[in-house]
């Protein structure tokens, strides 16, 4: 097998080698690649140093799979030479993740739609894969109508440089010197920032969308009516979700609480509450505070956290091609 990686020297795609090596995925090759200041740069992978090259087609060839890490316009730019190669693209950006003929995954939820690829799989929004992981296994009991969800979403979830923007801003606020900001609208550093991305029909964001255009998608639940307000919040790793919700049928509680603690890739804390310093650096998504929402007839609200840079991307993405490679396509 033979895998590379596109994006290779950013957060993500960093994320992405670490996790085929903690998850013992040793290609006989992985190729490296990034945008051509990058070239040259070196990469440990399973006690070798890799060399970073420029994307080319050349560099395709061969290749089993490609994971995507770029923007969304890298990735429709070098989609179809991928496809061509031979490759499956699994493509962590917005880029394809709304077109019906390219699934959009969880493995969890909905590996099967995988299968069904034309040689491009999407990753969906890290917000909403720690969301959808939250709700998957109550909407097994009974379809979810109505969703309500606020995130409070790190700063790496602007990469590398989300990360260093707080940085540099808590450094100047402590020496007393002018604050800029140049990665968010807004100082980040002890503030939040109520938008993320750009806005969109009805004053909403292109971020708070994705939670109910993706969310449909990955749940196969086409009626589900979601309403979505995105935070920016002074935390480096780990986003965080409050979820209402109400489903066809009103809803046990114990009932609901025993769902979300089998469910795969979930861990319920019935003692105590998640917060990103637990959830950070794993895959896991935590869930917690369920209770009884008062606003919703029969509804349900829980809080849930999760690593958005490994199971809101990265792995997700690995876990994807693991899905592909145990049902024997490579």
């Amino acid at each position: 097998m033979k895998i590379g990686i596109l994006g290779a020297t950013g957060a993500v795609g960093r994320q992405m080698i670490i996790c085929l090596e903690e998850r013992n995925i040793i290609p006989e090759e992985l190729r490296l690649f990034a945008s051509e200041r990058s070239e040259g740069k070196t990469i440990q992978f399973n006690g070798r140093d890799l060399t970073v090259h420029a994307f080319s087609t050349e560099g395709l060839q061969g290749l089993d799979y490609v994971l995507g890490a770029v923007s969304a316009d890298l990735s429709k730019q070098w989609a179809d030479e991928i496809v061509k190669a031979g490759a499956v693209f699994i493509d962590n950006s917005s880029a394809f993740r709304m077109i019906d003929e390219v699934p959009l995954v969880v493995p969890e939820i909905n590996g099967e739609d995988a299968l069904k690829n034309s040689g491009i799989i999407a990753n969906p929004n890290c917000s909403t894969i720690i969301a959808m992981m939250a709700v998957a296994a109550v909407n097994r009991i009974s379809p979810v109508r109505k969703l309500v969800a606020s995130t409070y979403q790190a700063v790496s979830g602007a990469g590398l440089a989300g990360m260093q923007e707080l940085t540099e801003q808590v450094r100047a606020v402590s020496e007393g010197k002018e604050v800029s900001h140049k990665v968010f609208p807004a100082q980040i550093a002890y503030n939040c920032i109520p938008w993320i991305g750009s806005e969109k029909e009805g004053m909403y964001t292109s971020e708070e969308l994705k939670m109910g255009n993706e969310g449909r998608k990955i749940l196969h639940n086409p009626d589900m009516k979601v309403t979505c307000t995105c935070v920016r919040v002074p935390v480096y790793r780990s986003h965080s979700v409050s979820v209402s919700l109400q489903c066809e049928q009103p809803l046990d509680l114990e009932e609901v609480k025993k769902a979300v603690a089998s469910f795969e890739g979930t861990v319920l804390m019935d003692d105590g509450y998640p917060m990103p310093l637990d959830t950070s650096n794993q895959d896991l998504v935590y869930v917690g505070r369920l209770r009884r929402d008062e606003a919703l007839e029969g509804g349900i609200a829980l809080w849930c956290c999760g690593d958005q840079i490994r199971k809101g991307a990265a792995t997700n993405a690995v876990e994807i091609m693991e899905y592909l490679i145990a049902h024997g396509m490579c």
